[in-house]
């Protein structure tokens, strides 16, 4: 089957159509002509709202990039030359331009302007590629050179020169990398055989030199690990041939070649293969940004394995092509320049750029004075780009701190070395200090960072600008804003006294002895000017010293023992709050392990249980006889505290034999056994003094126990009783432990001595229920019930097993008839 094949139509012969068609129809295209001009109306009047409205945005916000990029489309749609040119000179000043916006640029001037403004359009081009790294930004460049500069392209010798210079500055720029950069060593074959072609033929000597010249090419083509390899040996070959070479190796081989030129392709054709794996990874379409950027790094690691400063730097330029605004790829590329090349322009180019880039990181900026200062720059070129980080944003204040000290280090440097331009003085020191001073002091009040900066400003003003007033006057500054800060008292105090100047030293301790400073600074700065007094001042200064200072400590002391008591009394609140629930949860646990148990548990419990009942209500053989094993248990329990208590009064009483004890109460609590003994001093005989203190705070109780050693002098100790004492009516009394212990017995509830008198009897239903508590809840038995009120009912009766009889002159006989219930209650009624 045909194809059809359309006529071709001129644009004479289309123009010819369209105009009979008119003719033929006017009605028809006087409607569509009115159609297209309403349409492109209506466009024109939505683009001219839409640059309005780009152009206020960028009037208030001028950092928004996106606005920008979309102002300059419009305007290039519009063809606002003026505008344009405008807008894309603007955006420039506050960001570096894409590679495909430059090549826009270049091009629309170069479509505009004619030979003689060659130069504008030259200049872009310039412009461009000292921002980026793109291989087709510089083709661009080198083509546009040859077609428009009249020397190059009449191949005059001056025009030669330049392309040739240019070709190399590409070549090093741009003629390493690995998957572009054949593109410019395949131009730059191209111009030298264009070259070649002009020269006559009968000047062998000029076209031999050329044909060298592009040989050279060639070779150092060769050497280069690039993706090209083998197709530039091929083309190399080709190229060998027409210049009459035989060669007798087959065209991919590397024979009959020179062996220099053949191991230098070796070698690149192993390191491309080891490359190429690297190449693959960063040049995948189908993986996300920051896979790229890791593969990236990885790549960057492999290159500096190596040690060739040249390749490592051609990849972190492609790295800063695709990933323009990663700082950190901006710090470790500046860090990387600064190890290896250290100083020149290359270093402060990419420092200028990463500034550009990354303008919020105060570390680039901080390195980049660094870098200028290293590099000998004149004070204009480094104090431009000092103002120029002041304007940008940084994310903490400490970057601002940090980079206002810099800018101070190095005038410092620069006026004590005298390696300035003949214009640094010590003023610009001081105005660099009061601007940091102004606009990090309402931000920074109270910081080590703020103290830092005043301290090193005061001793920069005594060591450089020779003025003491000056220097007191930035102690004094700083003490407006920081005054509760104890460290910026203490340095300006340090300077007085480093400086021997003692009374201006106490005058700042009189003044800020008094002021309340955080943690225990208020105590710090009155034992610091007591140390000082001792150090440096007579025992007058001393005395006075401590005079105003003992009343501060006093104040101080009472008001943290205040704080911590209603601290300790918080934390007594919230451990009781603590225990309660704890106990709380403990009683629902205990509840719901009784429903938990097991089948073969809950038959036990249910069985003690039914016993139990069994029990109480049959007073039988067996109960009895229960309760006769209780009641001798009980008997022995009974024998074993006796003689525990029985051993205590025995130590009480040899503890305090032979002893007299005073009690002392209503005691100040700052008082110290020096003063209890001072204040019994009169008296004589204190043989040893125990002030009470509390066992959580340890602070005093306001009790205290003194012996002496006889009954004369506790008697005379006994009458200053009521006497004034540090400010308190101290009491003073004889102690009696054997009284205390009577008070305590007659204080005994009523319910223990039931308890006491029920015996044995008592304690065996206590025990049997504590075991079936123990059985079933996992609950310790509680012991020495109080009964009170009117539920003695539950107290169990007097019985005794079946042939038992009383001992006489026991305590049995008492309970020999056994009481009932009404006896109970009445006597416990009574009691």
């Amino acid at each position: 089957m045909e194809e059809f094949e359309k006529p071709q139509v001129s644009m004479e012969e289309d123009t010819e159509m369209e105009e009979s068609d008119a003719v033929e129809n006017p009605k028809a295209s006087q409607k569509s002509s009115s159609d297209s001009e309403s349409s492109d109306s209506e466009e024109e009047a939505d683009q001219n709202e839409q640059l309005l409205a780009l152009e206020y945005e960028l009037s208030t916000n001028p950092s928004n990039y996106d606005a920008h990029v979309q102002y300059i489309k419009l305007l290039r749609r519009s063809a606002e030359i003026e505008k344009l040119r405008e807008a894309r000179e603007n955006m420039n000043t506050l960001f570096p331009l894409s590679p495909e916006m430059w090549m826009e640029w270049a091009k629309d001037e170069a479509s505009l302007s004619n030979e003689s403004n060659f130069e504008s359009v030259e200049k872009l081009y310039e412009r461009g590629i000292s921002e980026y790294l793109s291989i087709p930004l510089w083709c661009e460049y080198l083509n546009y050179v040859q077609e428009h500069d009249p020397k190059v392209r009449d191949c005059l010798a001056d025009g030669i020169s330049k392309a040739r210079n240019l070709f190399e500055r590409a070549v090093t720029a741009a003629a390493l990398h690995v998957s572009q950069g054949s593109q410019i060593w395949d131009a730059y074959i191209q111009y030298e055989e264009a070259i070649l072609l002009t020269i006559d033929q009968s000047d062998i000597q000029a076209k031999e030199k050329q044909v060298q010249r592009i040989r050279s090419i060639f070779h150092r083509y060769l050497s280069i690990p690039l993706a090209s390899l083998k197709s530039t040996l091929l083309a190399y070959k080709a190229w060998e041939v027409e210049q009459g070479n035989s060669l007798d190796a087959e065209p991919g081989d590397v024979l009959g070649i020179s062996s220099h030129v053949a191991s230098g392709y070796q070698k690149a054709e192993e390191m491309y293969n080891a490359r190429a794996h690297h190449e693959e990874q960063i040049t995948r379409q189908d993986i996300s940004e920051s896979e790229r950027f890791q593969h990236y790094m990885s790549y960057l690691d492999f290159e500096k394995s190596f040690g060739d400063p040249a390749r490592v730097q051609i990849l972190y330029e492609r790295a800063i092509t695709d990933f323009p605004v990663s700082n950190d790829l901006w710090l470790h590329y500046t860090h990387y320049l600064d190890k290896t090349l250290k100083v020149g322009n290359v270093v402060k180019d990419v420092y200028s750029r990463a500034t550009r880039n990354c303008p919020w990181v105060g570390e680039l900026w901080v390195r980049y004075l660094l870098c200028l200062e290293r590099g000998l720059a004149f004070e204009k070129e480094i104090s431009a780009a000092f103002e120029k980080s002041l304007k940008c944003t940084f994310s903490t204040l400490e970057e601002y701190l940090d980079l206002f000290l810099t800018r101070v280090d190095g005038l410092r440097r620069r006026i004590s070395s005298a390696s300035g331009d003949g214009v640094l003085n010590y003023s610009m020191i001081r105005e660099s200090f009061q601007q940091a001073a102004d606009y990090l002091s309402p931000h920074m009040k109270n910081t080590d960072g703020l103290l830092h900066l005043h301290a090193y400003w005061a001793r920069l003003e005594l060591k450089l600008g020779n003025d003491l007033i000056a220097a007191r006057g930035v102690w004094e500054s700083l003490l407006k804003t920081c005054g509760s800060m104890l460290e910026a008292w203490k340095s300006y105090i340090a300077m007085e006294i480093e400086l021997d100047h003692i009374n201006e030293a106490r005058a700042i301790y009189k003044r800020c002895y008094s002021k309340r400073f955080s943690g225990t600074g208020s105590e710090d700065i009155c034992h610091s000017w007591l140390r000082f007094e001792r150090e440096f001042g007579t025992l007058e200064d001393l005395n006075h010293a401590v005079q105003k200072v003992t009343p501060r400590l006093e104040e101080l002391q009472l008001f943290r023992l205040q704080q911590e008591s209603k601290s300790f009394t918080g934390a007594i609140d919230q451990r009781e709050q603590t225990l309660k629930n704890t106990s709380r949860e403990r009683r629902k646990s205990g509840s719901s392990a009784i429903d938990e148990q097991p089948p073969a548990k809950w038959q036990k419990y249910t069985s003690q249980n039914k016993k139990l009942h069994k029990k109480e209500n049959t007073q039988g053989l067996n109960l009895a006889e229960a309760n006769d094993g209780e009641e001798k248990e009980g008997k022995v329990e009974k024998k074993v505290n006796e003689r525990q208590m029985k051993d205590t009064k025995n130590t009480t009483s040899r503890l305090y034999k032979d002893q007299c004890t005073a009690f002392v109460s209503n005691l100040n609590i700052t008082a110290k056994d020096e003063d209890l003994h001072q204040f019994f001093s009169d008296v004589g005989g204190v043989t040893a003094i125990r002030i009470l203190h509390d066992k959580f705070t340890g602070k005093s109780r306001g009790l205290a126990y003194v012996d002496f050693k006889d009954d004369e002098h506790l008697a005379a100790a006994v009458a200053k009783n009521k006497q004034m004492f540090l400010g308190k009516k101290l009491s003073v009394a004889r102690s009696n432990p054997k009284q205390g212990k009577r008070e305590s017995l007659a204080h005994t509830a009523p319910g223990e001595e039931a308890s006491n008198q029920s015996g044995g009897h008592g304690r065996s239903v206590s025990k049997e229920s504590g075991e079936d508590s123990k059985g079933s809840r996992g609950r310790k038995r509680v012991e020495n019930i109080q009964l009170k009120g009117k539920n003695t009912f539950a107290v169990p009766r007097n019985v005794k097993p079946l042939g038992w009889t009383n001992k006489p002159g026991t305590r049995e006989e008492e309970d020999e008839k056994p009481k009932s219930n009404d006896e109970f209650r009445k006597m416990f009624m009574k009691t």
